[in-house]
């Protein structure tokens, strides 16, 4: 199985594209559309979106990340295997995935062996069609990386800098992913259960609750979503318009017992 996260839209011919390479390298392969809608070249955003598909797929499953704003200079294309595969713009992409899938080697592929495989020109754009698409269903295809591409250091990956930091009795928090409803995600996991969640830049204190229904409509709420990171929402409403939010803004969080 191939899943496919991108920022591509579906207005363009790109993810068929894409798709229809892949399926030229490996006519079998299994191809699941995870989304195409990341907001455009937000690399954060991708790396949520791809850990919560990582979380639940089985081994040997190989994710193609797509959001490549630096498509075409010397960023890497890597690989990275563990129970599951990566395939993805060495950019930070791979951050949070890496957290669920025990990655034990990297590779960073090379351009001419993967053209070995196609037959096709590699476009300065578009690597998402003739180098990652064709990477990943080389691997579903059951084709060793060493094929068309050379190890590198783990470590050497580019990680995104969202690890929660904390002053005094705040939390310095990053906004990770905002959904179509609206709900505002955060980078805390594993805080317990607060009563209740301040935010002193916006003089708010709100209840923290397990479901959205807990309030009334319209009315603001903290809870674990079903994400487990702290979440941000307004019942049958849209907390990142009423806060004014966006990904990677900085929240100031004070979670109250």
């Amino acid at each position: 199985m191939i899943t496919l996260t991108t920022d591509f839209g579906l207005s363009a011919p790109y993810v068929g594209e894409m798709k229809v390479a892949i399926l030229r390298v490996n006519p079998t392969a299994r191809l699941v559309d995870v989304t195409h809608s990341v907001t455009r070249h937000s690399v954060l955003e991708g790396s949520f979106v791809m850990e919560q598909v990582v979380k639940y797929s089985p081994p040997g499953t190989v994710h193609v990340g797509v959001i490549d704003p630096g498509v075409g200079t010397e960023r890497k294309a890597v690989i990275i295997e563990g129970e599951q595969w990566l395939v993805l713009p060495d950019n930070g992409l791979a951050t949070l995935p890496l957290k669920h899938m025990n990655a034990r080697r990297a590779w960073e592929i090379d351009f001419e062996r993967i053209r070995s495989f196609t037959g096709w020109r590699i476009s300065s754009t578009f690597h998402g069609r003739d180098i990652f698409g064709p990477a990943g269903a080389l691997l579903e295809r059951g084709v060793s990386p060493e094929a068309f591409a050379h190890e590198i250091p783990l470590e050497s990956l580019i990680k995104l800098d969202i690890e929660p930091k904390k002053e005094y009795d705040l939390w310095i928090l990053k906004v990770i992913y905002i959904d179509d409803f609206g709900n505002v995600i955060l980078n805390l996991e594993n805080y317990g259960k607060p009563r209740e969640v301040e935010f002193p830049d916006f003089g708010l204190r709100i209840p923290y609750c397990e479901a959205y229904g807990y309030v009334k409509p319209g009315e603001l709420l903290a809870l674990p979503g079903s994400h487990d990171y702290l979440e941000i929402a307004v019942n049958q409403g849209n907390a990142a318009e009423r806060l004014d939010l966006r990904v990677g803004d900085e929240v100031r969080v004070k979670l109250v017992q």
